[in-house]
């Protein structure tokens, strides 16, 4: 059977749907006076993007990917250089990275659910929010997601 596959709506419907909650999430994440900056490089990235969404089968979680993906590289231009403190040791892929490798055979909601949660840290009211649920089946997808990689025996 073939699924549905939801149209995409004119970005301007996107955003006016999705730019209170992705403000709110952005506060949360790095704080009210660098919220503004990051709001609009959310949208902007989106905006890029958007033509080329194949579907829109999960707008939300999308961009609540890209909100998280700001904050991580906003606390990144943040953090102290190894010059000015000790020399820091990197991975050669940050923990996001990986996880979106190893969650890659996973159902949609339970990888974002994953990835939002071990990759950018985020609580589970923050994942709720990007996935359009609740708090309860935030915490079940990502349960779920992790009793999945286990049985393939990826342990994070």
């Amino acid at each position: 059977m073939m699924e549905a596959v939801a149209t995409i709506p004119p970005f301007e419907r996107f955003y006016v749907e999705h730019r209170d909650r992705v403000f709110g999430f952005l506060v949360r994440r790095v704080g009210r006076d660098r919220a503004d900056d990051a709001f609009q490089e959310t949208f902007l990235r989106a905006l890029k993007s958007y033509e080329s969404l194949a579907h829109a089968g999960n707008l939300r979680a999308w961009v609540f990917t890209i909100a998280a993906r700001v904050a991580v590289d906003d606390f990144r231009k943040r953090r102290p250089t190894a010059a000015e403190h000790e020399s820091v040791v990197e991975d050669s892929r940050p923990a996001y990275a990986e996880l979106e490798h190893l969650a890659g055979g996973l159902p949609p909601k339970e990888r974002a659910a994953v990835v939002l949660r071990y990759g950018y840290d985020l609580e589970y009211s923050d994942i709720a929010v990007a996935l359009g649920s609740s708090e309860e089946a935030a915490r079940q997808a990502t349960s779920s997601g992790i009793r999945r990689l286990r049985r393939k025996g990826v342990t994070l």
